[in-house]
């Protein structure tokens, strides 16, 4: 689904990430590479199959929409490196001169070192290209910069006939910050509760639509 926000054109994808054509950008959150192997180390039993899916997926996307540069607003990875973060640097391998940057969650406890190595570029705090700000969680002071932020994994419920409902990934939008979905099949969802004037893109196998 194409929106226009900002007086920008903004294609919200049901792969859970947000492309600007304008400017060439994939924009994503919440990766958790390395949370499955987090998880087996913890002597928790979960296949391998959800952080290899994550990345078919983003190559899916970067095969379909032509992009210079991929941003992932935090929580690109689950603490420290592991077998699964082993897949990725394979698979950063074979991106060519894709950009990537990272705005630093709270997961992302990687040395300086192994971010270097994984040809990635990290950015502390935020990323700025107005009109929008790119940041892990919400600023608590809104400006002229429209920030796009995840960390909460936010969901949505959709209610049908005869209390019939279905919960769904979701893109919020507020008046002056909007949150991305999780990207990683690997993590549960935050309920949210809109507020008057508040845009809601449900996230369905299918489709993205505003509810």
């Amino acid at each position: 689904m194409t929106i226009q926000f900002k007086n920008e054109e903004l294609l919200l994808c049901k792969e859970k990430a947000i492309y600007w054509k304008a400017r060439q950008l994939l924009i994503i959150s919440d990766l958790h590479i390395g949370k499955t192997a987090f998880f087996r180390k913890s002597g928790i039993p979960v296949p391998n199959g959800p952080g290899e899916t994550d990345l078919d997926t983003l190559s899916h996307l970067l095969e379909t929409y032509p992009t210079t540069n991929l941003i992932i607003t935090g929580d690109m990875f689950h603490n420290h490196m592991n077998d699964d973060v082993e897949t990725f640097r394979h698979w950063r391998a074979a991106q060519g001169q894709l950009k990537i940057q990272l705005i630093k969650g709270n997961h992302d406890a990687l040395q300086d070192l192994d971010y270097l190595e994984l040809d990635l570029e990290v950015v502390e705090k935020e990323l700025l290209h107005y009109p929008f700000r790119f940041i892990h969680e919400q600023p608590k002071v809104a400006d002229e910069y429209y920030s796009l932020s995840g960390h909460i994994h936010p969901g949505i419920t959709v209610h049908g006939k005869a209390r019939q409902y279905l919960r769904f990934p979701c893109f919020y939008f507020g008046n002056s910050y909007a949150i991305l979905p999780a990207f990683s099949v690997f993590t549960g969802l935050s309920m949210i509760q809109p507020q008057q004037g508040d845009r809601v893109f449900a996230i369905t196998p299918d489709r993205v639509l505003e509810v």
